[in-house]
């Protein structure tokens, strides 16, 4: 009998330890995936950045120059961002002459499409570049630049031009193409940059440095 006790117990031991390991492994691996992601999704970011912005056009760090958005008003334009979520400045000799915004274009056929959209000091976009999808391959993926040059079509557009009925896809009456057997992308991403542009709009002088968040200019104390 005590033999019959002493292997159930080793076997209980056994086991116990063949999980305790498992669990382990498992937390290791999902640690390590979760950080190769963020490092992967910050390395496409940083491309993007750097693709709207190139590296000749501006003298400081895109991705250490940032302004915090969250707490400014009316940021729900931006589409449901991370709490965290900042704007980047591209300077040239200390002044701000583009902003690059984080946006999320909720509604997209399978999930929300991540963007990065820049603008300059006149308000004319400089670029739109997708940093996240998983939309359809071979249809909505070519909002992706690898995949298609449509994103190049938001360069030079302002708030004004088109005017707000053109900033939508010509099966709704706008100006921006559709993609043939996929509308909704396109639509999606095409109102997202919009209400980007609005968002600037409303603050342009606090992310071109012109005004702190207090309201003060930059050279007052």
């Amino acid at each position: 009998m005590n033999d019959i006790v002493q292997s159930i117990f080793r076997n209980a031991t056994g086991l116990a330890l063949f999980a305790l390991v498992t669990v382990g492994a498992v937390a290791v691996t999902f640690t390590g995936t979760q950080q190769r992601i963020q490092d992967n999704v910050l390395a496409a970011q940083s491309r993007a950045l750097n693709d709207i912005v190139p590296i000749e056009q501006h003298d400081n760090s895109l991705l250490n120059d940032t302004i915090r958005l969250t707490e400014l008003r009316n940021v729900q334009r931006l589409g449901p961002i991370e709490s965290d979520a900042v704007a980047y400045q591209a300077r040239w000799q200390g002044n701000t002459h583009t902003v690059i915004l984080p946006v999320v274009a909720p509604n997209g056929y399978t999930t929300a499409i991540r963007l990065l959209v820049g603008i300059n000091q006149q308000g004319e976009i400089v670029g739109v570049r997708v940093v996240e999808h998983k939309e359809t391959p071979g249809l909505g993926d070519k909002i992706d630049l690898r995949k298609s040059d449509w994103v190049l079509d938001f360069n030079q557009k302002t708030r004004h031009d088109p005017s707000e009925k053109g900033w939508a896809v010509k099966k709704d009456g706008g100006e921006f193409d559709q993609f043939t057997g996929a509308t909704i992308t396109p639509r999606a991403v095409v109102a997202a940059v919009y209400q980007a542009l609005l968002f600037f709009d409303e603050h342009q002088d606090m992310l071109l440095g012109r005004i702190t968040a207090t309201g003060e200019t930059p050279h007052e104390q």
